[in-house]
């Protein structure tokens, strides 16, 4: 009975709806004495260009309205372009006059519900509210003015008329208007030549340019591709096997490196990768018929142009150092290997005669004219064909292209840079790679996903702290050890410089980026603590997304993770920013061309923070702090000293003109093989993330290029110059914080026989009850090497035999581990000699 009644009010409802639609296509056709006196249908606002601003309010590029649309007629256009068209958008086209009752009513009983039934917009009707009417006005009397738009259109043109003007002036995305356009940006030819399936994708975007760009969302265009297929087979338009066959070949040969980037390049802009970015995330923000090419916004960025311009040009000299030492390095091998054994080789083919080997010379040659036609032959070969019409050929340089950016992506190194505001999360400044250009729109700084190294060990050292089992002083030895997974696999890690320390402070092992230390301190928070503290920092919050990025295996301590710089940012930011929530930003608001702002992002981001209450804490107050004076020693002593200029880089002036060091901290990281180097750090105002490497995994930039070599003098001179004329300030100490000085060796109280202390800060109730028992006439022997290899308790990582699980060494083998040299136990200090330390290793 509820139902049934419910369904009469509805229909009541519906039925006062259509009423109201006729009476006001009464009004306004009364209102035209004779249409024929409609001049010209295609009157309209003109376009104006969308200008973005800086912080300063400076114009940084305009997003001009050069359409890039090219028409086409309707008889040149494939019969499956338009049942695919017709299909989706308007099956009942060459029937109805303009409009579809039963299109109207499912829309209206889909809005009174909250269903999502489908627009009840026909062709007509959408071509008709484009031109006359702002489709981004939800309201009745713009569907009723949209209906009598339609309904002159329909007297004016004929059907045909009507799709082709569909067909060549919708908006389809990333600057393209018209199917034609279109087809050339997405596929690289005519939509005259469109198969089934891309026939599908135009279809797709037509109704939401953005949400179903295939480059920017191609899980989401998939499956409303799917969809428009399935239905041209029920139609009978097509057989089931031409669908399937079409789209696998789409899905087959789709270009998953490539992505949606704006149409035109010819404009002036002061920050290329910058605007590149926020142009995305208009896309994202930006919804209905909003076009940032046409309708002239004022895009309102958190971006500094001194910063900006100071990132490119010390990330642009960055890239070429890096670049020069690889090329040299390589080239140095390269000779070493011609030089030793191809006249080997030779020596040997001439000897036995071996005509094949002798082939080593050639193959050489051929690798050397391969390179030269990819790099220099192509880009002719390619005009020319294009000229000429030559399409075997423009294959053939498709094909050299592929391989060419291939090479490229292996051989070439990239770099990488974001800056942060750490109260704010404004995005000060990016850096995506080299130059911007039609070849390189991968904003590596927030895109790519990439090792940070050593960088990643300050996430789960702040978990460490918080568990309460270690502090800054905690004792940890720096020793071989075998760690094994729950698979029973055997890891056995180095550190970077292939030598052990002995006896080490938790803050001198961060800072020197000792990795077994590392490793024992994750043993022992155990990976859930590591990993949640890390997703929670990274602003990683899906579950499938937590379970692929962090593997629970040992070698995650050593940042094996794939992370963007982005993300790397935020989580050093949230250090800096007393633990609380960094959500980055680059529009702050979008104001329409009557000034009226239409999206205000910075205001949403603020009220989401309020809402989360004391989630916004994504650590304490007092972990943050902490983690900041951990981090701080990395420059004191560590492998941020050399890039600082020994803190020299932090001498800045503030808002009086007075010299000070600003206080800082941060971490660099070197991957495996030397394919990465990173520095990422904080001061109390900006928190900035730098990295080098390859696009395509599986190079070295050399052992002696490392995140403290390479990206940590960036990071110190650009920290230099953003940090001047401000004012004074620190990292904000909370309570529950105590600071206390402690022997430097022992990290116990000190005792007066103590010669060297260190102040550090605690939790509360965490600092060392004990005092020292290393120096002095009591002192004990935990600290040396006994004969039966026993240590202490307390001493984090236990004794050397058991980490490498063999019985106990004899004396005559002490001195042959590699990078130590043991001590008898009547020696003063450590049991372990310490190497000398190289601040440019990491």
């Amino acid at each position: 009975m509820k139902n049934f009644i419910l369904v009469r009010l509805v229909a009541v409802f519906i039925v006062i709806i259509a009423g109201a639609i006729g009476i006001g296509l009464g009004l306004s056709l009364a209102e035209t004495t004779n249409i024929r006196n409609v001049e010209n249908l295609t009157e309209f606002n003109p376009d104006l260009p969308t200008k973005l601003l800086d912080a300063s309010d400076e114009v940084i590029t305009e997003f001009v309205s050069e359409e890039k649309r090219e028409l086409v007629a309707l008889n040149e256009l494939p019969r499956h372009l338009i049942l695919a068209v017709l299909t989706r958008e308007d099956p009942d086209f060459y029937n109805h006059k303009g409009f579809s009752l039963r299109g109207i009513l499912r829309a209206a009983f889909g809005e009174i519900t909250g269903r999502n039934l489908g627009g009840g917009s026909t062709i007509t009707q959408q071509v008709a509210g484009t031109l006359y009417c702002n489709r981004m006005e939800r309201t009745l009397s713009r569907k009723i003015r949209e209906l009598w738009w339609a309904f002159q259109m329909e007297r004016r043109f004929s059907k045909n008329e009507i799709l082709e003007i569909y067909l060549n002036y919708m908006n389809m995305g990333a600057g393209t208007y018209g199917v034609e356009a279109s087809s050339r940006y997405f596929f690289g030819h005519s939509a005259r030549d469109v198969t089934l399936a891309e026939a599908a994708v135009l279809v797709v975007l037509l109704s939401s340019p953005t949400n179903y760009n295939p480059l920017l969302n191609p899980n989401l265009a998939m499956g409303r591709q799917k969809d428009v297929l399935d239905k041209m087979v029920d139609a009978g338009y097509v057989t089931r096997e031409e669908a399937d066959v079409s789209f696998t070949e789409y899905w087959d040969n789709y270009d998953y490196t490539r992505v949606s980037a704006s149409a035109y390049y010819s404009r002036e802009d002061k920050a290329p990768w910058f605007s590149e970015y926020v142009r995305r995330e208009l896309d994202r923000l930006m919804y209905g018929e909003m076009d940032y090419y046409r309708d002239g916004y004022t895009v309102h960025t958190t971006m500094d142009m001194k910063f900006q311009s100071l990132a490119e040009t010390s990330m642009s000299a960055g890239i070429v150092r890096g670049n020069d030492l690889y090329q040299r390095i390589s080239g140095s091998r390269l000779t070493r290997s011609e030089n030793t054994f191809i006249p080997i080789v030779n020596l040997l083919t001439l000897t036995f005669n071996l005509g094949g080997v002798h082939a080593a010379g050639e193959g050489q040659d051929e690798r050397r004219a391969v390179n030269r036609y990819t790099k220099t032959i192509n880009q002719v070969v390619d005009m020319a064909s294009l000229v000429f019409d030559l399409p075997e050929l423009e294959s053939l340089t498709k094909t050299s292209y592929t391989m060419m950016k291939d090479i490229t992506a292996e051989n070439v190194v990239e770099g990488a840079l974001i800056v942060l505001e750490n109260d704010t999360g404004y995005i000060k400044a990016i850096v995506g790679g080299s130059k911007y250009d039609a070849n390189n729109q991968l904003i590596r700084a927030t895109q790519a996903q990439v090792m940070p190294g050593s960088a990643f060990k300050p996430l789960y050292y702040s978990a460490a702290i918080d568990s309460r089992q270690f502090t800054m002083s905690s004792l940890i030895y720096d020793s071989p050890m075998v760690f094994e997974s729950g698979s029973g696999i055997p890891y056995i890690p180095n550190n970077y410089s292939g030598t052990w320390r002995g006896p080490v402070l938790l803050y001198e092992a961060l800072a020197l980026s000792l990795n077994i230390p590392a490793l024992k301190i994750l043993d022992g928070i155990g990976f859930d603590a590591a990993i949640n503290r890390s997703a929670d920092l990274l602003g990683i919050t899906d579950p499938a997304e937590k379970q692929r990025t962090f593997p629970r295996v040992y070698p995650l301590g050593l940042g094996i993770s794939s992370v963007s710089p982005l993300q790397m940012a935020r989580a050093f930011a949230i250090f800096a920013n007393q633990g609380r929530d960094v959500t980055p930003l680059a529009i702050r608001t979008v104001e329409d061309r009557n000034g009226r702002i239409v999206i205000d992002y910075e205001r949403d981001i603020r009220l989401r923070q309020q809402e989360m209450g004391s989630n916004i804490q994504v650590i304490s107050p007092q972990n943050a702090y902490i983690m900041m004076r951990l981090l701080a020693h990395t420059i004191s002593i560590g492998t941020l000293a050399s890039g600082s200029g020994f803190g020299s880089k932090l001498n800045v002036s503030d808002d009086k003109g007075v010299t000070y060091r600003i206080p800082a901290g941060g971490k660099t990281g070197t991957t495996q093989n030397w394919s990465d180097a990173w520095a990422v750090g904080s001061t109390p105002y900006y928190t900035i993330a730098i990295w080098f490497g390859f696009d395509k995994p599986g190079n070295s930039l050399g052992n002696d290029v490392t995140g403290a070599s390479l990206a940590a003098p960036i990071w110190g001179d650009l920290m230099h110059e953003y940090n001047q004329g401000l004012p004074r300030r620190d990292f904000v100490r909370p309570s529950g914080v105590v600071d206390a000085t402690v022997c430097r060796a022992s990290g116990l109280l000190p005792t007066e026989d103590c010669p060297s202390r260190v102040t550090l800060s605690f939790l509360a109730g965490t600092v060392p009850a004990a005092s020292c028992d290393q120096h002095g006439p009591n002192a004990n022997s935990r600290f040396g090497i006994t004969d039966s290899f026993t240590t202490s308790a307390t001493l984090w990582g236990g004794d050397l035999a058991s980490e490498l699980q063999m019985p106990v060494l004899p004396p005559e083998l002490l001195n042959d581990l590699p990078g130590s040299v043991i001590r008898p136990n009547d020696s003063p200090g450590m049991g372990v000699e310490l190497p000398s330390y190289n601040p440019l290793l990491d």
